[in-house]
């Protein structure tokens, strides 16, 4: 689940980063304008992703360096 989640946040912070710089909503293009049912569902399902992301800030993971 963490991993999914973080490929979602990927997905929208590419997709801001070519809005900010191009003027370009890839999700938009690809699905068919922000107002269509499977953009706005892309878009929804980034945002709970970014929501989830925020619990694994605070999860203390072993790390081996």
């Amino acid at each position: 689940m963490d991993k999914f989640a973080l490929v979602l946040v990927i997905i929208g912070a590419i997709n801001w980063g070519l809005i900010a710089l191009f003027q370009f909503d890839l999700v938009a293009a690809i699905f068919g304008g922000q107002l269509a049912l499977f953009s706005r569902l892309v878009y929804g399902l980034v945002g709970l992703a970014g929501l989830y992301c925020i619990t694994l800030l605070f999860n203390e993971h072993e790390r081996v360096d």
